[in-house]
């Protein structure tokens, strides 16, 4: 029997059919090359003799609190004629890169082009007086690798634009924004074939970011536009800063990251270390971010001279000598199959291998995989052939690991099936109807700025297990999904469906039943989608040093606010004592933006880029038995009012809406999936954002028998 890998969780195949953009070249670049070069390279970190050490050094106009024209007079100094884009270029393949982003122009408004909009630029303000990026595009193309920009959505230059703020997210002005429409147009249309734009900060409204989107996308339709632009007008999602997801991407993202967390432009006093123990977190993290199926963008930051310190390319150097020998792992790889990770690390796939990189060998010298159908041909050490024990039997693939070499960094087992494999999915649903709790669910990164980032659940896979014969799909709903519109497609059948009930049903609590415990809050932390406690089992709110405050004068069912400044976020903690497994409804109230947790696992996340002030919506909690927790982060994101309320709900309405039967053969299951169908719950102005939050996690489904 012949088999193909099945990818079936990751979703990213079904989210690349809606776009005309990305191509498949820029998928597979997986690993490229970030550059932050700019004025802010000569202070190298330093000013008047002192090391700054609060902040980005790129930002050190700001964190040093540099006067303006003092900062512009540095241009006269600024000379890097130690600049070689050719040898840039090839340090980036040499590393195994396959494109190169570089700051056109970063927070302090310095163009490292000749813009006609401001002298403020690298040919009419220094004494190099050549246009820089021009050059590394060229050298690029020479090359033949891909050419990327990154553009400062803020400039502290520009005389009708925000001054310098404490936190980078300030709105633009009419004229500001005009006058980055007319940058991002010369940059659009002076130097080639662009391969993405790396939008960065600020907070624009709707109607900016869409205008910036479709200005691109008119000038070079093949350009690929970052998430950050904000407003869910995004081509490839980006993650916050030097951030990698645990999680599956059902679009293209990626990871920008820096040598060093503590800065991305030349820092002269920076503590670099052994080269060894860098190129290795390195290379580790390319391959959390490939094997995910996002693309890797390493930063390095060149002096002030144009010079490339040499710790940064040695460490690249570093990884390429271990993409020479492991690359068919990473380029043109698939994301790890399965819908889950593995203690010992990382998986990559194509359609007869699976590429396992063996990042922490468990005391047996053994690795088991589970769910795997197929016929073995080996399994070898890619680095050097060397064959390994392995064997698939009852669909669990076992490998004895116990003769790898402990020094080799990252070794990567290639295991190689005839005709190919399937991978099965997990969990699957057999008698259960299917639900938010047994769904493999699909996420984006929403960002309609870079401070109000976050995980949005954009769609939800099943697997089915069934009985051959006609099945009639009934979805369930509450008041909260009526009228939406959503794809369903079962066993390959497209169902287009707008939710209107055809029976409706009303569910009534057990008296008794729940028990509503003590209230916390405390103040949040980081940006909105920098929720501490996903993931971390239950919280102790009275464990020494705890930041969580009993709230004792609380009414459920009441509406509250209170004054809060803008990007500041409070998280609530309610505990919750059910005496049976049960569902449960609540009113949430809140502003403009709610992150929901049950007992540490996700259960919706949102952000209004309307400004809406306050907003209400039904929640179906499935509680376990005995003690459950409900955690909700409210951020705002504009205005100075927090809102908040809890109402448990003891009748709420369910809807059925049934479709028409579906004829279904004897496969061992049936993919089942629910997605966003036109304008999502957020009523974003955008025709279709694949970063977009669902917002259907009190939808379920089920089958009756048709005859």
């Amino acid at each position: 029997m012949k088999y193909r890998s099945l990818l079936f969780s990751l979703g990213i195949a079904v989210a690349l059919a809606t776009f005309a953009k990305p191509s498949p070249r820029w998928v597979d670049q997986k690993f490229s090359m970030f550059i932050h070069f700019g004025l802010y390279s000569v202070y190298g970190g330093v000013y008047e003799g002192e090391p700054v050490t609060r902040g980005y050094s790129e930002q050190i106009q700001s964190f040093a609190g540099i006067f303006s024209d003092w900062y512009a007079n540095t241009a006269s100094v600024f000379n890097p004629v130690q600049w070689n884009p050719d040898s840039i270029v090839a340090l980036a393949r040499s590393a195994g890169m396959r494109s190169i982003v570089i700051t056109s122009k970063h927070h302090d408004g310095f163009c490292m082009y000749h813009s006609k909009y401001t002298d403020f630029n690298i040919v009419d303000a220094t004494p190099y007086g050549k246009d820089l990026m021009k050059e590394l595009a060229k050298a690029c193309e020479r090359g033949g690798i891909d050419f990327g920009v990154y553009f400062s959505l803020i400039d502290w230059n520009y005389p009708h634009g925000y001054p310098i703020s404490s936190h980078n997210a300030d709105p633009l002005t009419p004229q500001h924004y005009e006058f980055n429409l007319k940058q991002v147009e010369e940059i659009m249309t002076g130097y080639g074939d662009i391969s993405e734009i790396w939008f960065d900060m600020g907070s624009l409204t709707p109607e900016q970011s869409r205008g910036l989107y479709e200005l691109v996308n008119r000038l070079q339709p093949g350009c690929m536009i970052s998430g950050r632009l904000g407003n869910d007008y995004v081509d490839f999602a980006v993650m916050a800063d030097n951030e990698y997801p645990e999680y599956k991407m059902g679009m293209p993202w990626q990871t920008a990251a820096s040598m060093f967390d503590e800065t991305w432009g030349y820092r002269s006093w920076q503590e670099r270390g052994e080269v060894s123990p860098k190129v290795e977190e390195k290379i580790a993290s390319l391959v959390k971010v490939v094997s995910r199926g996002g693309n890797y963008l390493l930063n390095i930051g060149p002096k002030g001279d144009g010079s490339v310190v040499p710790f940064e390319g040695e460490v690249l150097h570093g990884i390429g000598e271990w993409l020479k020998v492991n690359g068919e792992a990473i380029y043109g790889a698939k994301a790890n199959p399965f819908h889950h990770s593995f203690e010992w690390g990382d998986i990559t796939c194509n359609e007869g291998s699976l590429y396992l990189f063996i990042g922490e060998l468990p005391t047996s010298g053994k690795i088991e995989i589970k769910g795997i159908g197929g016929t073995v041909s080996g399994a070898s050490l890619l680095s050097s052939g060397k064959l390994l024990p392995c064997r698939l039997r009852n669909r669990v693939l076992s490998i004895d690991l116990s003769g790898l070499a402990s020094e080799e960094v990252l070794p990567v087992v290639k295991v190689s099936f005839r005709n190919g494999y399937l991978v099965l999915p997990d969990p699957i649903v057999k008698r259960e109807a299917l639900t938010l709790r047994n769904a493999m669910s699909l996420f984006g990164h929403s960002s309609l700025n870079y401070y109000a980032g976050y995980k949005s659940l954009i769609g939800y896979d099943w697997a089915w297990q069934h009985r051959p014969g006609r099945h009639v799909p009934e979805i369930r709903f509450t008041d909260q999904e009526v009228g939406r519109q959503v794809v369903v497609e079962i066993g390959g059948t497209r169902h287009e469906v707008t939710l209107e009930p055809t029976a409706t049903t009303r569910v009534t609590l057990s008296p008794g039943s729940v028990l509503w415990g003590f209230l916390y809050r405390k103040p949040g932390r980081g940006v909105f989608g920098n929720v501490e406690e996903e993931g971390a089992g239950e919280v102790n709110p009275k464990r020494p040093g705890s930041r969580w405050t009993e709230v004792t004068d609380f009414s459920y069912g009441k509406s509250y606010s209170e004054p809060i400044l803008p990007r500041e976020s409070v998280v609530f903690l309610q505990e919750i004592e059910s005496l049976a497994q049960q569902t449960i409804a609540v009113k949430l109230t809140s502003g403009n933006a709610a992150y929901v947790l049950l007992n540490g696992e996700y259960v919706t996340a949102h952000f209004s880029p309307q400004r809406i002030e306050k907003q209400e919506e039904l929640l179906l909690l499935p509680l376990r038995k005995g003690k459950n927790q409900l955690v909700v982060k409210l951020y705002n994101g504009f205005g100075n009012v927090l809102h908040y309320g809890i109402e448990p709900l003891e009748e709420w309405a369910i809807h059925t809406l049934k479709l028409d039967p579906v004829r279904l053969g004897r496969q061992e299951f049936q993919r089942v999936s629910l997605r966003a169908n036109g304008i999502p719950a957020s009523a974003t102005p955008v025709a279709y954002s694949a970063v977009s939050p669902l917002r259907m996690n009190n939808v379920s489904i089920s089958f009756s028998a048709s005859r």
